[in-house]
């Protein structure tokens, strides 16, 4: 099979410029008017106990203070490309692929093996389950999340409304989140995220919640923010999402950045290689 050129191979030399730091957040001022994600030959791993479950195993371990049995599984390769401000990335690859953790590592949760990130600008991270208290309700957790970006409590009566009436939930805002379903869960999420102000959003898997409807409304959304200059990297299995909304797309294979360019070239491949794989049929 032909695939793409690939973006995240090692470079060349004795890696002298390669910074091993969690992500870094620096000031829009500071900032290249035309890039706001920087990511440069990005690794990182997963440390993995595989140790027996017995007394004696326990012990030795204890006495050691090590576990012989710990294995590490890589999870990016020499990973690097760029986000332009103001556009849409698309992150697509199967399972184990490392979409992500490297959002993660983007957002500063995961500290990477090696590499450099820099992000431009305030982040959100949205993810299925991330940030919401379950005992309060929708409205209730969108003025704590105003808060916790710092927003000044004179807006928040407002944004409450606004974000509310675009989540489309109707009576259950007012609902405890613990009655929620995982696709109003979803477009709570979104909604809360999109009216944050976020300079850089970075979103995992949280586009499956509503109907064709409610696409299309997150869709117009996306479009809006971006035209706002702010930048948005998207992880997910949607494939019409990426179409529909991404910019640029990059193909995760492995851990590592297998293609990256025009969605609708980057989806065709991935899905011939999908198709490939599914029929196995082997590579050439």
């Amino acid at each position: 099979m032909t695939r793409g050129k690939r973006r995240g191979d090692a470079p060349g030399g004795d890696g002298a410029d390669v910074v091993s730091e969690a992500a870094l957040t620096e000031p829009a001022t500071r900032a290249p008017a035309t890039c706001a994600i920087e990511v440069d030959d990005l690794c990182a791993s997963y440390h993995v106990r595989l140790d027996e479950h017995s007394m004696w195993g326990n012990l030795r371990n204890l006495v050691k203070r090590e576990r012989s049995g710990d294995r590490i599984v890589p999870a990016l390769r020499n990973v690097s490309f760029n986000v332009p401000r103001g556009s849409v990335l698309g992150v697509i690859g199967r399972n184990g692929a490392g979409k992500s953790t490297l959002l993660r590592v983007i957002a500063g949760i995961l500290v990477p093996e090696s590499g450099r990130v820099v992000v431009r600008g305030r982040m959100n991270l949205l993810a299925p389950g991330l940030g919401f208290s379950e005992n309060l309700t929708g409205r209730q957790n969108i003025t704590l999340g105003g808060l916790a970006v710092g927003l000044p409590e004179a807006r928040l009566h407002e944004l409450s409304d606004v974000i509310a009436e675009f989540a489309q939930l109707g009576e259950y805002i007012d609902f405890p989140i613990r009655t929620y379903s995982a696709g109003m869960k979803s477009r709570l999420g979104i909604s809360v995220a999109a009216h944050l102000e976020p300079e850089v959003l970075l979103i995992d898997e949280a586009l499956s919640g509503g109907d064709a409807a409610f696409g299309q409304h997150i869709k117009e959304k996306m479009a809006q923010l971006c035209g706002q200059g702010r930048t948005i990297v998207l992880v997910t299995h949607g494939l019409t999402s990426v179409l529909s909304m991404a910019t640029e797309a990059v193909w995760l294979h492995q851990g590592r950045v297998e293609a990256m360019g025009e969605p609708d070239d980057i989806v065709a491949n991935y899905m011939r290689y999908c198709r490939l794989q599914n029929r196995q049929i082997p590579d050439d």
